[in-house]
């Protein structure tokens, strides 16, 4: 299996394709015999000794299904159609975003696991840090009291800010606990009742398109747990190495970039393949720090793009001046949010925007972030952040539109994968299609 995925993230010289091309051929290592194609019959992709690639560990459920049969009718459903039985196999382009966190409480063992088994070929572990210098997997430093059950427990009086009652705004953080305290707490779906009249009823909130229905357990992970969990599952690594309180960081572990060392030393202590590693980050002076003096981690290092026009001030695309410069400074993958790479046409078409060309003619590649993370079963403008190319639902009505996105940024932008909260989705199309 690791054969078939070896050589997912080689820089490819990509040509735009359309669904209207009967065949289109070109040199692109994200596909299976270096094309793509239109032909597909629904028999499944072989590889160079004739076998059929199929991997029995992987378990796609029921929602890939019900999206493509929502879909209207057209040449791409027809593609997906196809591809109802199988074969099934693990793909770098699909990326367990949190592990799998539409439906279970995101970095912990089970939400990583259920990733891997939805044919996730990469699983994410957000990297942050407890009062005594472990780096565990966290979304931020300071998020426990909305994705842990710590304010039920006596370590709520270890927060920065303990839940005191109703309308308090508590703050717990990973390096307000030791290890051991950190591991004592049980994962939950990332919610708050801020009024709730009881710490109990303060954890819920819950959204209904998501469930509580996986957070029996909710096993919290170390960086080093999380390693050994994608090892033992054969799939590979992308940390991020999440912000956090400069005075504390400078305290434990004297510095931005000895707290960038260390995440890419644990990595390294546990033997794991650079190749098999993408670091990520918003910071961009981490990018560069491991280009320059962890350079075979460095190469294939994630800049994750902080564009977002929703803050105040709004944060801008980058200039392609800004692009230049991080190609002369080594950086190869960059990480936009989906909806900076797409845009509508005057026929409500989903297109490439032109950010997305002004990336790739640069010669970055692209990862994206991040697929089921919304509601979309009223369609793409109330569903937010994501999908702020359709602010009128022209393109997107439905939740099995989503297909058609996500079939333009990989036949179109060309990316090499794409971070999703429910891996399965992402698995379906990418194995359907036939890419790595």
């Amino acid at each position: 299996m690791r054969n078939l995925l070896a050589g997912l993230f080689a820089t490819a010289s990509f040509a735009a394709m359309t669904l209207s091309a009967s065949v289109a051929y070109c040199d692109d290592t994200r596909f299976h015999n270096g094309r793509d194609d239109d032909w597909y019959d629904g028999r499944g992709f072989f590889d160079e000794h004739g076998q059929r690639v199929h991997d029995a560990s992987v378990q796609l459920g029921t929602r890939p299904f019900y999206l493509v049969e929502g879909m209207d009718e057209g040449k791409l459903k027809n593609r997906l159609k196809k591809c109802e039985n199988g074969p099934f196999y693990r793909t770098s382009f699909s990326i367990g975003h949190r592990g799998a966190a539409q439906q279970f409480p995101e970095h912990t063992k089970e939400a990583y696991q259920a990733g891997a088994r939805m044919g996730a070929g990469i699983v994410e572990c957000d990297v942050t840090f407890t009062k005594d210098g472990h780096l565990v997997c966290r979304h931020d430093e300071c998020d426990l009291h909305t994705t842990t059950n710590i304010v039920t427990t006596p370590l709520n009086n270890k927060c920065t800010v303990p839940w005191n009652g109703p309308g308090s705004s508590p703050k717990c953080c990973t390096s307000d606990l030791s290890l051991d305290e950190f591991k004592s707490l049980r994962g939950k779906m990332d919610a708050s009742v801020p009024d709730a009249t009881t710490a109990e009823g303060f954890l819920g909130g819950t959204p209904s398109w998501r469930t509580d229905l996986y957070t029996g357990r909710g096993t919290l992970m170390t960086l080093k747990d999380s390693i050994a969990l994608n090892e033992s599952m054969g799939v590979k690594h992308t940390p991020e190495l999440k912000a956090g309180n400069p005075q504390r960081i400078a305290a434990i572990f004297g510095g931005q970039e000895k707290y960038a060392q260390k995440m890419i030393d644990e990595l390294k202590a546990a033997g794991v393949d650079p190749k098999n590693v993408f670091a990520q980050s918003f910071n961009k002076d981490d990018i560069v720090y491991w280009i320059k003096h962890e350079p075979q981690f460095g190469k294939q290092a994630v800049y994750l793009d902080s564009i977002d026009p929703t803050v105040t001030p709004p944060i801008p695309r980058l200039t392609n001046a800004q692009l230049a410069q991080l190609r002369a400074q080594g950086v190869q993958i960059i990480a936009p949010p989906m909806f900076a790479l797409l845009a509508l046409n005057d026929q409500d078409e989903i297109v490439p925007s032109q950010y997305a060309k002004d990336i790739k003619s640069f010669g970055f590649d692209i990862i994206t972030w991040t697929f089921e993370r919304s509601d979309l079963r009223q369609g793409a403008g109330p569903a937010g952040f994501y999908w702020l190319f359709d602010p009128q639902s022209k393109a997107v009505k439905k939740d099995s539109d989503m297909y058609k996105a996500l079939d333009v940024l990989a036949r179109q932008v060309g990316i090499l994968g794409i971070f999703s909260d429910w891996a399965a989705t992402v698995t379906y199309y990418a194995n359907c299609m036939g890419l790595k």
